[in-house]
C-alpha cells in the first residue's frame, strides 16, 4: 500500500505559502522528527494558556495561537520529510505519537480553563478514539481513512473558534461537548466503511 495513500488530505499543504515555509526550514538543520516534538511544545503553551484563562481571559487567545502553531509544525514535520526528503526510519513514530499527546493536553486543558474538566477528559478520549479506529484500519491492511465529522483539523478548528470567543462567551463546554459528539460520530463512522470495505473485499 502506498505510503501517500496513508497520507492525511490536506489543502494547506499545496498552499504557496507553506511550500515557501517548507523550503526556509529545508535551508535550516531542522529534522521533521524535531519540528514534531516541537509541536509537542507548543501544544503544552496552549493547554499552559487554558488552564490559566480563567484568572486571566484573554489568555484564551493566547491558546488558539498555540493550537494553529502546533497545526503548523504538524504541517511541515510531512512536507520536510516527503517533499524535502527528509524521511527517517522513525518518522513514522513522530509524526503519529505526538499527535496523540497534543489533543490530550490542548483538551484537557480546554476543560480544566472552562470549569468542566470531565468534558475535556472525555474530548480527549474520544479523540483518542478516532485515532485508534483509523489506525485500526491501517494494521488489518485498509487504507486509513482520514473522514470526519470530528477528524483532528475539524477539532482544533472548532477548539480554535471556542477559545477565541471564550474571553466574551462561555461557550467552550458547548464546543467540547460537540468534539465529543462528533469525535464518537466519527468512530463509529470509520468502522462502519471499514466494516464495508472489508465485506465488499471478501465477495
Amino acid at each position: 500500500m502506498s505510503e501517500l495513500a496513508n497520507r492525511r488530505p490536506l489543502k494547506s499543504r499545496q498552499t504557496g505559502w507553506a511550500g515557501a515555509l517548507a523550503r526556509l526550514l529545508q535551508k535550516t538543520p531542522l529534522t521533521p522528527n524535531a519540528v514534531s516534538v516541537a509541536g509537542i511544545g507548543f501544544a503544552a503553551v496552549g493547554a499552559a494558556c487554558f488552564a490559566f484563562a480563567p484568572e486571566l481571559p484573554l489568555l484564551w487567545l493566547g491558546g488558539a495561537l498555540f493550537i494553529q502553531l502546533r497545526l503548523l509544525a504538524n504541517l511541515m514535520d510531512g512536507l520536510l520529510a516527503v517533499e524535502g526528503g527528509r524521511k527517517s526510519p522513525t518518522g513514522a513514530l513522530y509524526n503519529e505519537f505526538p499527535d496523540r499527546i497534543e489533543d490530550a493536553l490542548l483538551l484537557v486543558a480546554a476543560g480544566y480553563g472552562a470549569g468542566m474538566p470531565t468534558l475535556g477528559w472525555a474530548a480527549a478520549l474520544l479523540a483518542m478514539g478516532t485515532a485508534y479506529v483509523r489506525a485500526l484500519g491501517g494494521s488489518i491492511g485498509l487504507t486509513q481513512d482520514f473522514c470526519g465529522p470530528m477528524a483532528k483539523q475539524h477539532r482544533m478548528a472548532l477548539l480554535t473558534l471556542g477559545a477565541v470567543l471564550s474571553p466574551f462567551v462561555a461557550g467552550m463546554p458547548v464546543v467540547l461537548a460537540a468534539i465529543c459528539f462528533g469525535a464518537a460520530v466519527t468512530s463509529v463512522r470509520r468502522l462502519m466503511r471499514q466494516a464495508r470495505t472489508l465485506r465488499e473485499a471478501a465477495r
